[in-house]
């Protein structure tokens, strides 16, 4: 059996989990809402009972809800009308919203940008995956959105842990010559997509989530039948990022895999389409990335 060192990634990945403050836990109801909408015998009553005792919570949705991100005829003024004509899925993901983005607030990420440009990058990724998702008609727009916008959540765990390094790393990928993971994984001895399942796993969030994050730069490793969403979210991503959309330094040196793209359906032509769109998929998500 080999013996881990101080240099294995499963102990520096470990290590760095273990010892981030704020980010340790999502907030106690947002946890509760993401363990009642994934458990199949939850119905829309379950979700309402946790909401409704957060006034917060419930003023945000509705904002959300009747912003033009949805388009629904008529304004919806309750929680239970929201639940009803979003579904549980939708609702989740506007909760989910709410609390991760706290976490973006008022910090330097690297010089040029701060934590809130990378929010701002998540919201892009998220409906612009989401996008994409509808357009090739399926049925998982809503986790599609929700798998872009914590996409990039193991860049967080690596502001709080090696904030100096995480400076470096964005100066070395500046110059463009190599890949931002790989530049982490020289310096850190990790990159973000594998912090960021390790932060999906401990969140608790969907395994297919759990994926996306961990999986984002390099759908190819995963296989077919796992990666249709990572697939979704890397097309997403790389959109943004070639957009520079927030924070976008992780798409430097990066390509499009076109031939990966088509294994879900995704063509240039759709990649242009909704790269012309994207303005108004972001003016629609206003009330998200507030």
């Amino acid at each position: 059996m080999p013996v881990a060192t101080a240099d294995d990634p499963k102990l520096i990945i470990a290590s760095a989990i273990n010892s981030i403050s704020s980010l340790a836990t999502l907030p106690e109801i947002t946890q509760k809402i993401i363990k009642t909408v994934e458990d199949a015998k939850s119905n829309a009553r379950d979700l309402h009972k946790i909401i409704s005792h957060d006034p917060a919570l419930v003023t945000r949705i509705l904002k959300v809800v009747n912003s033009s991100f949805y388009g629904l005829p008529g304004q919806i003024s309750s929680i239970e009308r929201a639940i009803v004509m979003l579904g549980l899925n939708a609702v989740k993901n506007i909760a989910v919203a709410a609390s991760m983005g706290q976490l973006f607030r008022g910090v330097k990420l690297c010089e040029g940008f701060t934590a809130k440009d990378l929010w701002a990058h998540c919201v892009g990724v998220a409906v612009t995956a989401r996008e994409l998702a509808k357009q090739l008609k399926l049925q998982f727009a809503d986790d599609a959105f929700l798998a872009g916008m914590i996409h990039d959540i193991g860049l967080l765990v690596t502001l709080q842990t090696w904030p100096e390094k995480l400076t470096q790393i964005c100066q070395e990928a500046r110059r463009g010559t190599r890949s931002f993971c790989e530049i982490e994984r020289d310096i850190i001895g990790v990159d973000h997509q594998q912090l960021g399942l390790a932060l999906a796993e401990k969140w608790q969030f969907p395994r297919a989530c759990q994926q996306v994050a961990g999986f984002h730069h390099e759908p190819e490793l995963l296989s077919d039948s796992a990666r249709a969403l990572v697939i979704i979210v890397h097309v997403a991503d790389h959109i943004c990022c070639d957009q520079h959309l927030g924070f976008w330094l992780t798409g430097v040196h990066a390509t499009l895999n076109e031939a990966t793209a088509l294994t879900v359906g995704i063509t240039p032509q759709m990649i242009a389409d909704v790269r012309a769109k994207l303005p108004d998929l972001l003016n629609d998500a206003g009330q998200i990335a507030a």
